[in-house]
C-alpha cells in the first residue's frame, strides 16, 4: 500500500498539483492524437469537397442540349489589312449568308482610312449590323490595357470624328482588353526580368485602379453617344471575379471593366484536348461568349490550328446553352473552311456529349488556378497567421519544457525503502 501511494502521491511543498511523469506522457500522447485526428478531419473534408467537385458527373460525360433557336451570331473580321477586307465582302455569297444568319460583323478598326470607311458604308447599305471593334495604334499593340489607358480617349475621339465625317453607323462599339503581348514576348527569353516585372506589377494595385476609373469613364462617354459598349476579356476574368481578386490583372495589365455586355473569349483551339469542357465550366459566369479560332496556317483540327467543323459546332452548341450572344473569331476562317452554309442548316436543338475526362481535366486546372490566385492574393494574411501560429507553437513547446523542468525539480529526493526483515 505504501509503494502504491508513493506512485500517485503529490508533493505537498508545492502550491500546485504535479502529476508523475508517466501520467504526463499519457496526457501529451492524448493531445497529440487529438491534434492528428483534427488535422486528418480537416484534410479529409478538403479532399471530399474537391472530389465531389471533380467527380460529380456521369462516367460517360455530360450531355449539353442546344437552345433550340439560333443565337445572335457576331463574326469578328478585317484585322488582316484593307485588301483582304475588300475581297471578303466583294463575295456575294458571304453577304447573302450573313443576311440569312441575321449575323453581325465586328470590324476591326485598325486605321481610319477612306477604304475602310467605304467597306463599312457598304455593310450599312446592305443592312448588315456592324460592331466597331476599335483598336489602338501604338507600338505596344492593338489591345486596350492598363499601360495604354492614357492613349485610349484620344483613339476614341479620333474614331468618333472619323465616324461623323464618313456618315457611318454602328450597332455597338467593342473594346478588346488584353495584355501587352509584345512586352511579354520580349521578356520570354529573360526569365529573371520577366519574373521581376510580373512581381512589380502584381504589387501595383493603384495602376489597375486608375485604369479601371479611366476606362469606366471612357465607356460612359461612348454610351452617351448612343452606342452600346461590348468588352472582350480573357478566360481568367470570371475566375478572378468569383474570387474577388485582381492578381492576374495586376500582373498582366488587363482591366476588369464592364460595358453594356462583357464577352469572354474562350478559344478552345488553344486548349485541346479539353475543348468544349472549358466553355461548360466558364459559361455560367459569362454574359456573352466568343469561340474560335477558325482561321490559321495549320490544317483544321491539328494541334493549335483552327477548329474543324465538329469542334466548332460543339463549341457553338455549348456556348449557346449559356449565352444568347455568341461571337466567332473569325469570319475569314469560316468562309475559307466552308462553315457559313453549314451554319445556315445547323440544328440548334441538337446535343453534344463532353467526355468526363475533359471535364475533370478542366476542373482540376481551374481549381489549381483558383487556389494559386487565392494564395497569391492573401499572402500577407497567410504570413501573419503563419507567424502567429509558429509563435504560439514555440510558446507551447517552451511552456511544456518549463513545466517538465519544474516537475522534475520539485519531485522529492527521498525514496521509501521497504522495511528490513
Amino acid at each position: 500500500m505504501i509503494r502504491a501511494t508513493v506512485r500517485t502521491t503529490c508533493c505537498h511543498n508545492s502550491s500546485s498539483v504535479i502529476m508523475c511523469p508517466k501520467l504526463q506522457r499519457s496526457a501529451h500522447s492524448r493531445r497529440f492524437i487529438l491534434g492528428v485526428l483534427r488535422a486528418g478531419l480537416f484534410l479529409s473534408t478538403c479532399y471530399c469537397v474537391s472530389a465531389l467537385t471533380l467527380v460529380a458527373m456521369p462516367s460517360t460525360g455530360v450531355t449539353v442540349q442546344g437552345p433550340g433557336v439560333r443565337p445572335n451570331l457576331a463574326f469578328a473580321c478585317c484585322d488582316q489589312g484593307i485588301a483582304p477586307m475588300q475581297a471578303l465582302f466583294a463575295d456575294h455569297d458571304v453577304v447573302d449568308a450573313l443576311h440569312e444568319l441575321h449575323a453581325q460583323v465586328a470590324v476591326a478598326i485598325a486605321d481610319f482610312s477612306p477604304e475602310r470607311a467605304q467597306v463599312v458604308r457598304f455593310l450599312n447599305q446592305q443592312q448588315i449590323p456592324v460592331i466597331a471593334a476599335v483598336t489602338l495604334q501604338t507600338k505596344d499593340g492593338p489591345y486596350f490595357n492598363a499601360e495604354d489607358a492614357a492613349e485610349a480617349p484620344a483613339q476614341i475621339a479620333a474614331f468618333e470624328k472619323w465616324t461623323r465625317e464618313n456618315g457611318l453607323r454602328w450597332d455597338a462599339v467593342g473594346l478588346d482588353i488584353e495584355p501587352n503581348f509584345s512586352e511579354l514576348a520580349a521578356l520570354k527569353n529573360h526569365r529573371w526580368r520577366l519574373f521581376t516585372t510580373l512581381l512589380r506589377n502584381s504589387l501595383d494595385g493603384e495602376r489597375i485602379a486608375r485604369a479601371q476609373e479611366a476606362y469606366s469613364a471612357l465607356i460612359r462617354q461612348i454610351q452617351s453617344q448612343g452606342y452600346p459598349v461590348e468588352t472582350y476579356t480573357l478566360p481568367y476574368g470570371p475566375i478572378e471575379r468569383n474570387l474577388h481578386t485582381t492578381l492576374i490583372d495586376r500582373m498582366l495589365g488587363t482591366v476588369d471593366v464592364r460595358g453594356s455586355e462583357n464577352d469572354v473569349m474562350i478559344y478552345t483551339s488553344y486548349a485541346r484536348p479539353a475543348g468544349s469542357a472549358i466553355i461548360l465550366d466558364l459559361g455560367p459566369y459569362s454574359q456573352g461568349i466568343v469561340v474560335g479560332i477558325t482561321d490559321g496556317l495549320s490544317p483544321a483540327g491539328s494541334g493549335y490550328g483552327p477548329l474543324d467543323w465538329d469542334e466548332f459546332s460543339s463549341d457553338l452548341l455549348v456556348a449557346s446553352h449559356f449565352a444568347h450572344h455568341i461571337g466567332v473569331y473569325n469570319l475569314e476562317g469560316c468562309v475559307r473552311n466552308g462553315y457559313l452554309p453549314r451554319l445556315e442548316t445547323m440544328d440548334w436543338g441538337g446535343s453534344v456529349t463532353i467526355p468526363a475526362a475533359s471535364i475533370s481535366r478542366v476542373k482540376r486546372r481551374v481549381m489549381a488556378l483558383s487556389i494559386a490566385l487565392w494564395l497569391g492574393s492573401n499572402l500577407l494574411y497567410i504570413a501573419i497567421v503563419s507567424i502567429f501560429t509558429i509563435s504560439w507553437l514555440v510558446w507551447r513547446w517552451r511552456r511544456g519544457r518549463s513545466k517538465k523542468s519544474t516537475a522534475k525539480r520539485l519531485q522529492p529526493h527521498w525514496q521509501i525503502r521497504p522495511p528490513h526483515r
